[in-house]
């Protein structure tokens, strides 16, 4: 394969969000679904020692932070993907501005109780300055959320970014049901199963009609599902990939990193839409050159 070739299949990206926004937990969760490795070792905010791919190093474990920058390389359905691994915590910010600087495409993850938080912000607005092009994931469905288009318009209004949800959440907290796929007309069933470890990959899928939801949902689960997926199709603007890779609008997904939960429908729409690699400017001795995707 020629460098061009390789160059053309690789997609480079990193994540953006706030300290506890579930930054880590997706990494690897993302890791799993790409069949980078085996077995997850969730990520405890509270500092115990169990290690993740990514949090590696001994102060990482200890603070139960992500400090230092590393790539997993690992590859889905015939791309091969880089994921940046950048500090989410604000000592370490130098670090993840120079990560920002190789990654062609971000995921920003929110914590779907809290919104745009301070640190999202400021990375937001790295990303913004070379024109990243931005998936949402909004992360933590399965506990009790703010209203979807509440966080939407906060989206809209801070960072002046269009949102276009491909997927509408079925309620929230204890009551989170799962997520419409709104391109497809289908609907992504959210098992919950305490104690037992989530399942990697796909989620079971049924059919998005009317008679379908209202056998497998609960009453009022289904009516907040068909008034928001309808103010979501009616209000919000129908996905435009140029203006998506352009950095105006951005896709969203819902879900719940830690039951692995739109895991695998994040990581399909980086496939869909995340851009190959771009010829970028630099400076060699002062003098201004392109660095071409495939050197």
């Amino acid at each position: 394969m020629s460098h061009e070739q390789e160059a053309a299949r690789r997609r480079t990206f990193a994540i953006i969000s706030h300290p506890d926004a579930g930054k880590t937990t997706l990494t690897e969760n993302l890791l799993l679904a790409g069949g980078a490795i085996r077995a997850a070792g969730e990520v405890a905010a509270r500092g115990q020692a169990r290690r993740t791919t990514s949090d590696w190093m001994k102060i990482e474990r200890d603070r139960g932070i992500s400090v230092s920058a590393s790539v997993m390389t690992f590859e889905f359905d015939g791309l091969v993907f880089n994921l940046l691994d950048t500090p989410g915590h604000e000592d370490f910010s130098e670090d993840t501005y120079r990560t920002l600087t190789a990654a062609d495409c971000a995921v920003m993850v929110l914590d779907a109780a809290k919104g745009i938080e301070p640190q999202t912000l400021k990375l937001f607005e790295v990303c913004r300055l070379r024109d990243i092009p931005i998936v949402t994931f909004i992360n933590k469905m399965d506990r009790e959320a703010q209203d979807p288009i509440a966080l939407l318009d906060e989206i809209q209004d801070k960072l002046q970014l269009d949102t276009s949800p491909l997927y509408w959440p079925a309620a929230s907290g204890q009551r989170f049901s799962g997520m419409m796929d709104l391109h497809k007309q289908e609907f992504c069933v959210f098992e919950r199963k305490p104690g037992e470890a989530p399942k990697i990959g796909e989620s079971e899928r049924i059919a998005g009609d009317e008679a379908s939801l209202k056998q497998a949902l609960d009453e009022s689960v289904f009516e907040e599902l068909s008034e928001g997926a309808e103010m979501a199709t009616s209000l919000l603007p129908e996905f435009d990939e140029q203006s998506f890779l352009d950095g105006h609008m951005t896709p969203v997904v819902f879900g719940s990193a830690l039951r692995h939960f739109g895991v695998l429908e994040l990581l399909r729409t980086l496939h869909a839409y995340a851009p190959p690699p771009r010829d970028q400017k630099a400076e060699k001795k002062g003098e201004p050159i392109t660095v071409h995707a495939s050197d």
